[in-house]
């Protein structure tokens, strides 16, 4: 088998079209072990190419391409490494409680993924960059598509949610400058203690969260908390594991939006407040600089009346101040188009 054979998932070397038609007639195991190659006197050397070859008679041609990769990339790791047995003992094991401690409400894996900057990558080959168009970051864990729709100039946030109010406006557009209307804004965040609602024990309702659609000229307007900074869950595997690479466990204060309309491309994104803690040091990998954002703190009591808006008194710039949060954000869709075929072969 030629290492170019290795690279690619079809043609495999020694397996015939009628060989994988015999694969693919097979029903028992009987069956199946007939059309299998003899995997006999297995070494460091050959192991790789004849588990290849056993793998290879699939016939969905990209589950083929990304088991043989798959395979091929992990084994020149094992390789390459000298991985050792009790290393792999403890591989294992941390997978194991990855999976034991992952619920429908906490998902470790996504973690896992998120902290190796797995999760960041996908995202960039997935919805690579378009010049003029929002870009996108990554989902998180916390999405929930039974968040509760809300009107226009509505609040996502529940009477009693600790945090400081948030006026969020912008307009919805596409790269050739058009208002969109009528796009969906799926939008969701943390309380001003730094918890999605899915994290709280018994909470049945949503918080923090909701969708609302733009208006008929393209313009959306919401009422939130201002995002904060806040830990990702670190009392498992993954938080035992970003301990031992001497890392912290913090996202920078960040708001997730997930926009869609029929002629558009769906946009996942999240916007970053510039003076977060973190925000240059993500520990999901998932800031982009432009996708950091200014909340500029507003006076304006009349605008805060107009939308039902409670302000109230802080400190700002060393002087006491009552007033609210303003975020003012566009966004600019895509037009859709016909995704790119996947590989099937190098």
């Amino acid at each position: 088998m030629s290492r170019q054979d290795l690279n690619g998932a079809p043609p495999v070397e020694g397996l015939s079209d009628r060989t994988r038609a015999k694969w693919a007639a097979a029903s028992t195991p009987e069956e199946i072990a007939a059309n299998l190659p003899p995997m006999l006197d297995l070494t460091i050397e050959n192991i790789t190419e004849n588990v290849m070859k056993i793998n290879s008679m699939c016939d969905n041609p990209r589950l083929r391409y990304l088991i043989l990769k798959l395979i091929q990339a992990a084994h020149d790791y094992v390789r390459d490494v000298g991985l050792q047995f009790d290393e792999w003992e403890q591989a294992w094991q941390f997978l194991t409680k990855v999976g034991q401690i992952s619920t429908d409400v906490r998902h470790e894996f996504v973690l896992l993924s998120d902290i190796l900057g797995i999760s960041a990558l996908v995202d960039a080959l997935s919805y690579p960059a378009v010049p003029g168009a929002t870009e996108s970051s990554v989902l998180g864990p916390f999405h929930d598509e039974e968040a509760h729709s809300f009107q226009y100039g509505e609040s996502i946030f529940t009477e009693g949610t600790p945090g400081e109010p948030t006026i969020v406006r912008g307009w919805i557009k596409d790269t050739d400058g058009n208002n969109v209307p009528k796009a969906l804004i799926d939008v969701w965040e943390t309380d001003g203690n730094g918890v999605y609602d899915l994290e709280y024990d018994g909470n049945a309702d949503p918080n923090c969260r909701g969708k609302i659609l733009s208006d008929e000229k393209g313009h959306f307007l919401f009422l939130c908390v201002k995002p904060v900074a806040y830990p990702i869950s670190n009392d498992g595997p993954v938080g035992e594991l970003l301990r031992k690479l001497k890392r912290h466990w913090f996202r920078p204060a960040h708001m997730h939006f997930m926009i869609e309309h029929p002629a558009y491309t769906k946009l996942i994104t999240a916007l970053y407040s510039r003076d977060s803690n973190f925000v240059e040091s993500d520990t999901v990998f998932g800031v982009k600089k432009s996708l950091i954002v200014d909340y500029n703190w507003c006076e304006d009591l009349k605008l805060a009346q107009e939308h039902n808006v409670t302000p109230i008194t802080k400190t700002i710039d060393g002087k006491e101040s009552t007033g609210f949060w303003l975020l003012e954000q566009d966004f600019i869709l895509v037009k859709k188009s016909p995704p790119p075929p996947r590989k099937t072969e190098d």
